[in-house]
């Protein structure tokens, strides 16, 4: 379908491609990964018509549609979100317009015998075929599924979109892509402005979608579930796997493996075979031998290890300095923008030491809330910072906020005092910025390498509470698994907010959803949230499967009779259900006796004023509610399925 030949991109005399090929297919999906600066947005770019290779040749056949979504652009203004998405089918809106206007004219018109009329239906019939051959459904339809499916509410449609921030108006842009149902998809970092429950909406809608895709992410779990085909862009060269990224991982080592022992095995029958040469060469004895060898040596075709880019992120955070046990305590907190309130009487206790999520839905005080935390923002209630909290605050936009007339190392001595002054060279080297890299301007940075920089800021001093906003946008695989590690060896307690499923996964130890002007902690990680939440989603289909069943029960009852079959199936799934009850059961008796112990020795001084044992206690308390509720969940999820068989 489309073709890449010999493509050469160069920058300044160094090339960024150095003469790849390869072909996309229809309805493959391909994901593009690399290091940021790789070249991942340059050869999307070239796709889109965007740029121009130094040579080589993209053939792309003439009647193929392109869709692309870059990870930045200019937004339009003065239309509302419905009016915007519906630029998407403007191709049908005109030819509906000229219908009309056809229409009326011959309405208008008495020459019924002149060949101006007759031309005029000519006119109005081909239209009509011409409307009908792309579609004259209601789209209408389309574009509510998709905008509701990436995170808009119904009451936003008439909206303007200037009242929106500039993630959300990426989501705008993204839903006019995928309404006009390209034949190929230009995805540049699509998840960077989606929450955790949009992302899973657009991968199932780019499953099914039926276009080639060609898809740059630096979230594992979104391309893993996603694409089929990873092309990786290192050093100007490109690897080309026919799996999705976690396999390709694992055979790009075993790949590498392999090189490096048939490499090794021939450099050291090369170096055999020239021993042997040095030995025997004046022996006349030895002169056939010596000759054959030399001849071998000459039509040997020589091994290579494929080049690997090793340069690699070096990330520690300082020793964190010692705070309060509770370094954040929250209490009947309310913060509205006028009439419209985004968190409503919420609470909350992190306590020293823990790594915490914020997930939910954009817009629903995630940030917000971080801002209530830093003072940024006035509210109503308690907020209380434990003793001696020192904060870093990672922001989402903080990279935007950098300069772009300074170069990289103008920028941390700006902000760097004292003594970090004469390391800023050492620190800018372990975040891939040594050498020449140090004098680049930040307008030449890529969006990876500007994160990289903002990140440096929260090295410059010690703290013991880091808030990280959205971290992983357009850090590269490896730097957020670096990231990752600093943060699990680091000593302070932790707060992030983001989206990134795989990120999460092991690094957080409790989970608090944002919703409905409210907040829910979930304790455990990243997938045992979502876990909840696919139970509860199961949970509310069937209370409504089951509603409708009953409706139509009395009317055709027996359609409503199940299959041996599907009896047998049924009671398989209720003998699971009533486990998993008397298992959660279990678990909530042992959590009541262990709190009934501990409630006797609270009556007790020594254990009254023991802070540690309190906090313990609190701690008990919280899982126990957390049981509560799953098993609140499993015992209706029981009733439905007992309905359903009754």
């Amino acid at each position: 379908m489309i073709s890449i030949e010999q493509l050469t991109v160069e920058f300044g005399g160094s090339p960024l491609f150095d003469q790849i090929s390869f072909l996309v297919n229809p309805k493959e999906r391909i994901a593009l990964v690399g290091k940021n600066g790789a070249g991942k947005t340059t050869l999307l770019k070239i796709f889109a018509g965007k740029q121009t290779p130094t040579s080589g040749r993209i053939t792309i056949p003439k009647d193929l549609t392109i869709g692309y979504l870059p990870q930045h652009m200019i937004h339009n203004e003065g239309t509302t979100v419905m009016q915007e998405a519906e630029k998407a089918f403007e191709h049908i809106t005109s030819v509906q317009n000229e219908i009309e206007r056809l229409t009326q004219e011959l309405a208008d018109r008495t020459d019924y015998d002149s060949q101006e009329y007759h031309r005029l239906i000519d006119k109005l019939t081909h239209a009509n075929e011409h409307l009908q051959i792309i579609g004259n459904g209601n789209f209408y339809g389309e574009i509510e599924k998709t905008l509701t499916g990436l995170g808009f509410l119904r009451s936003d449609f008439e909206r303007q979109c200037s009242e929106f921030s500039g993630g959300w108006r990426m989501r705008i842009e993204l839903a006019k892509i995928l309404l006009q149902r390209p034949d190929v998809l230009l995805l540049d970092e699509p998840t960077n402005h989606l929450d955790i429950e949009s992302i899973q909406w657009l991968e199932n809608f780019l499953i099914s979608s039926g276009s080639a895709i060609l898809l740059v992410s630096h979230d594992r779990a979104f391309i893993d579930a996603v694409t089929t085909r990873t092309i990786e862009i290192s050093l100007g060269k490109i690897y080309d796997y026919n799996v999705n990224y976690s396999k390709y991982v694992e055979l790009r080592r075993e790949r590498h493996e392999q090189q490096v022992r048939a490499y090794e095995n021939q450099q050291k029958m090369i170096q055999d075979t020239e021993d042997f040469i040095e030995r025997f060469r004046y022996k006349a004895t030895k002169a056939v031998q010596v000759q054959s060898r030399i001849k071998q040596l000459d039509k040997l075709e020589r091994l290579e290890v494929d080049m690997e880019d090793n340069s690699r992120l070096s990330l520690k955070f300082p020793p964190a300095v010692h705070s309060g046990i509770i370094p954040v305590e929250i209490e009947h907190l309310t913060k509205a923008y006028g009439d419209y309130v985004v968190l409503d009487n919420i609470g909350l206790i992190i306590n020293r030491g823990e790594k915490v999520a914020f997930v939910g839905k954009n817009g629903e005080g995630k940030s917000t809330l971080v801002k209530c935390i830093m003072s940024e923002i006035d509210y109503s209630g308690k907020l209380k910072l434990g003793h001696n909290v020192k904060i870093g605050y990672f922001a989402q936009n903080q990279a935007s906020m950098l300069d772009e007339n300074r170069t990289v190392f103008e920028t941390i001595d700006l902000v760097a005092v004292g003594d970090i002054r004469t390391k800023i060279r050492d620190i800018l080297g372990a975040f891939m910025f040594g050498g020449e890299a140090s004098d680049k301007k930040v307008k030449v940075l890529s969006g990876g390498e500007r994160s990289r920089l903002a990140m440096i800021r929260l090295l410059l001093e010690p703290v013991n509470l880091l808030i990280l906003d959205e971290p992983t946008n357009h850090l590269d695989m490896r730097s957020k698994d670096v990231l990752k590690e600093a943060i699990k060896a680091f000593d302070g307690t932790v707060i992030v907010v983001s989206h990134d499923r795989e990120f999460l996964d092991g690094l957080v130890n409790k989970v608090y959803e944002f919703g409905n002007k409210k907040v829910r902690e979930h304790l455990g990680g990243i997938y045992d949230f979502l876990q909840y939440k696919k139970m509860d989603s199961l949970r509310e289909l069937e209370a409504v499967a089951v509603e409708k069943a009953s409706v139509n029960a009395d009317k055709q009852s027996s359609e409503s009779k199940l299959s041996y079959e599907a009896r047998k199936e049924m009671n398989r799934k209720i003998r699971k259900a009533e486990k998993d009850v008397e298992e959660a059961e279990k678990v909530i008796s042992a959590h009541e006796s262990e709190l009934s112990d501990m409630n006797k020795k609270l009556e007790l001084p020594e254990f009254a004023s023991d802070s540690d044992f309190i906090m313990l206690y609190q701690k008990k308390q919280r899982e126990l509610e957390q049981k509560m509720y799953e098993w609140e969940i499993l015992s209706e999820n029981l009733d439905t399925l007992k309905a359903e068989l009754s």
